[in-house]
Formats: structure tokens, sequence, C-alpha cells
């Protein structure tokens, strides 16, 4: 009978899929009216010699069960903790951040390029303060209180009297003279600051300007230097520039330099080819009286200068419509007009 019991237990416990099924064999078997303890119930018909070898039957069964109850407790409740962490497990890694090569904003490639064609020319970059005084600003550049540039509407002055936004970089080519001995020959870049708003305008724009000063430098050197420069910067084999007389009070004489274009295409203004002009910088030999004002003798000393707005020749480079847009911060913009490093 005890076998019976022992095969019909083993046989049960083989169906159980979870501790409360287990907890049911146990009473099963074990509790107050389970098999068992029905069978122990038989100790009271059987003789003394009977009963110690039937008492012997159902302890070992009894030890036999709680032990296999034991194992069979101990996997079950492993295998229900595996299943709770894995159902209540939370993913805490973050899927792989997407590699993008970003691309640099037009202005920031006009400047890297620019900085490496005068570079080629011995031109040495040179960039100081965009908070200026009057005297390098304007004064010593020639332009009397009265010049129009020194007015309220096109400069942004400053409480502390005297002090004002650049209104170009020439002011860091005056400072350079000042603190250093000729030959020059150096360009200034950066930003400067003017009262104006519009497509063609923005109040904060960046120029770039040169200056080469030195004994026998003349206007033939300056022409060179400004058709390399844009030969290079715009990447066509020839850019052709007429000179027209112009008017500056820091140089004398002064030009309007226009360079050959063609304008059939509505959508876009090609460089160096074509049978049209278009004006795109100014320049001139350095007033005498611009070196007397910074000591440099203008009775040994010659030299050209010239200025153009960045925003300007990349415009015209990468065929940017309106100014306005170089500076709205517009990702999908810069995506698009932007330049790979």
């Amino acid at each position: 009978m005890m076998q019976e019991l022992k095969n019909k237990f083993a046989e049960s416990l083989k169906e159980v899929a979870n501790t409360s099924l287990l907890e049911q064999l146990r009473v099963e078997f074990l509790g107050k009216k389970g098999l068992l303890t029905t069978e122990m119930a038989k100790l009271a018909t059987l003789t003394p010699e009977q009963k110690k070898a039937f008492g012997r039957e159902v302890n070992e069964l009894r030890a036999y069960i709680v032990t296999m109850l034991e194992q069979k407790a101990a996997e079950l409740q492993k295998h229900e903790m595996e299943l709770r962490l894995k159902a209540e497990k939370i993913d805490i890694t973050l899927p792989a951040r997407q590699f993008v090569f970003g691309k640099l904003h037009p202005i920031t490639a006009a400047i890297n390029d620019l900085q490496k064609i005068f570079a080629r020319l011995g031109f040495a970059a040179i960039s100081d303060r965009e908070i200026e005084d009057e005297w390098h600003n304007f004064t010593a550049l020639n332009m009397p209180e009265h010049h129009p540039a020194r007015q309220m509407h096109d400069t942004f002055y400053l409480q502390q009297e005297g002090m004002l936004l650049r209104t170009h970089t020439s002011s860091v080519q005056i400072r350079h003279m000042q603190n250093s001995k000729p030959p020059y020959r150096m360009i200034s870049f950066g930003r400067v600051y003017r009262s104006d708003y519009d497509a063609t305008h923005t109040p904060m724009f960046h120029q770039i300007e040169g200056l080469y000063i030195d004994k026998e430098v003349n206007l033939g050197h300056m022409r060179y230097c400004l058709e390399f420069f844009l030969r290079e910067f715009f990447m066509v084999k020839a850019a052709p520039i007429r000179l027209r007389p112009s008017y500056f009070p820091f140089t004398e004489p002064s030009f309007e330099v226009d360079v050959l274009c063609d304008r059939s295409n509505k959508e876009e203004i090609r460089i160096g080819v074509g049978n049209d002009w278009l004006e795109i910088l100014g320049c001139g030999m350095v007033n005498p009286q611009v070196l007397h004002n910074v000591g440099v003798d203008p009775c040994q000393y010659q030299g050209f200068a010239f200025g153009v707005g960045i925003e300007r020749l990349a415009m015209l480079r990468y065929n940017i419509p309106d100014l306005r847009s170089l500076f709205e911060g517009d990702k999908r913009w810069v995506d698009h007009y932007g330049v790979n490093g």
C-alpha cells in the first residue's frame, strides 16, 4: 500500500506547475484528512509486531513526501521569481545615438577659405576688439566729425562717451600699425555693426579688410591681389575686374571694384564669365594722412587697402537670396546651405 501511495505522489508531483498546486498536493497527502494520515489511522487495528513494521513504512513515506515537497517548492519559487523579474523588467538602456556629420555655416566656411587664400599671399590674419573709441574707428581713418558715418542713425554708440560698436574692421588695422613697425601685410576680419536692416543689410555682419604697406607697393600689386583672391574664392579660372573711381576718406585714389559676371539666369549670378559687371568691394591706396595718424612716414611708405562684406561673398558663392536667413539659426537651412567640414 505504501508503495502505491509513493508512486501516486510521484506522478502527481510531476504535474505540479506552481506553488498553489503544490500546496494542494501537500494537503492531499499530509493534511488532516490526507491519504497518509488515513493510512496511519490503521495503526489502531494492528498487533504490536505489525505496528512496528507499518509505522516504519509510514514514517519513511512521510519523510520522502516532505523532502520531495521541499525540493519542488524551492524549484517552483525560483522559477516563479524568474518569471516575475522578467515580467517586471525595465529597460533602462537607450538606443545608440545616430552619428550625423554637422556642416559649417556658410559664413564660417567663407572665413576659413579667405584666411587660407590670403595666407598664400603672405597676409597675416589679425582680429581685435569689437567695442571701439571714436579715434580708432573714425578720426584716425580721416573721417571728420561731420562725416555721415558718425551720425547716430548709422552707428551704435554706447552710454560711455566716445565709445561705440565698431562699424568696420579698419580699426584693427589702425591699432596694428600703431603697435608695430612697417611693412604691414595683414587682413582683419570679424563682426561689425551698423544701424541697418533689410534683405541685403543686417545690424551685425562680418567684414574682411586687407592692408599692404611697404616702400614700393602700387596699384598693380593691388589689382593682382584682388584678382587672385576673387578667382580662388569663387573657384573659377579667371575673375576679371574693373576699377571705377570712387571716394573713401581713408584711401586716395579710391575705387569701387566690379567683377565680370553672368546674370542671364535670374536664380544665380555666375562669377568670372558673361558680359556683365557686379560691384563687389571697395579699395584704394591708403591716404597719406592715415599713415601720418599712426606714426608712419608717408614719404617712405605707401600701400593699398580693401574691404568687403563676408556675407556678400558667401551669398554669391552659395547662391543665398536673403542675407537675413544667415542669422535665423534654422538647422534645416544650415543642412541645405552648409558646407562639409
